[in-house]
């Protein structure tokens, strides 16, 4: 069936899927607040959502805004997140990000795309992250999983985050995008796997364009 839609009836039909199965779905990351939430999805880079939220109820306790922040010693900040990916560069950035919140911002998070870009640390996947969740933006965030799965569905044969951001925003509608970055994420954190995808327990399958190709490797 999958080779048969068109591209807007690919689109069409998975976002329906998605919407009457998953309305309810929100980042995995843990935070009560703006600042928060830009400095888990910072130390989220190329790190999982679990080893995150394991390292910062320490480090909220201990630098809870961004005056403390900005203010903390690069040690303290990078003896507490250890255990994350690349600890010793996302400790500069915290710390670097939180003296240009409270200097250039007033300690407020920015609701513009470029404004959070100009923060240390801060590219355009986490801008777009802060953006949709915080300020509901119309815009998508893509990693890894994103484009994965986007390419795989046949949603984008992009193969840079930039055109399958601009492949989706062109083909989901503006009050779908926040939401459809969670579901594209975490599809492809729990069943289309980057290694041995679950293809078997895939409700997308019928839709998928790489499913004929993807279903015979696994056999």
């Amino acid at each position: 069936m999958s080779q048969k839609l068109t591209l807007r009836q690919r689109y069409a039909a998975i976002l329906e899927w998605f919407s009457a199965n998953r309305p309810a779905v929100q980042s995995e990351l843990h935070f009560k607040n703006g600042y928060e939430l830009i400095v888990s999805v910072v130390l989220s880079a190329q790190c999982t959502d679990k080893r995150v939220n394991m390292v910062t109820p320490a480090l909220f306790k201990r630098f809870p805004d961004p005056e403390s922040l900005a203010g903390a010693a690069f040690d303290d900040v990078l003896s507490i997140i250890r255990s994350v990916s690349y600890p010793n560069s996302k400790a500069r950035h915290l710390i670097d990000m939180a003296r240009k919140l409270v200097s250039d911002f007033h300690s407020v998070i920015p609701s513009d795309i470029d404004s959070l870009m100009s923060l240390p640390g801060v590219g355009r996947k986490t801008a777009n992250v802060v953006a949709s969740i915080l300020y509901d933006k119309p815009v998508i965030a893509v990693d890894t999983h994103v484009l994965r799965v986007s390419n795989r569905l046949g949603l984008s044969h992009g193969k840079t985050p930039e055109k399958v951001e601009a492949d989706l925003e062109s083909h989901i509608p503006v009050e779908q995008r926040a939401i459809s970055h969670h579901w594209l994420i975490l599809h492809g954190r729990y069943t289309c796997t980057a290694r041995n995808p679950r293809c078997g327990e895939c409700p997308l399958t019928q839709w998928c364009e790489s499913y004929p190709e993807l279903s015979k490797q696994q056999k």
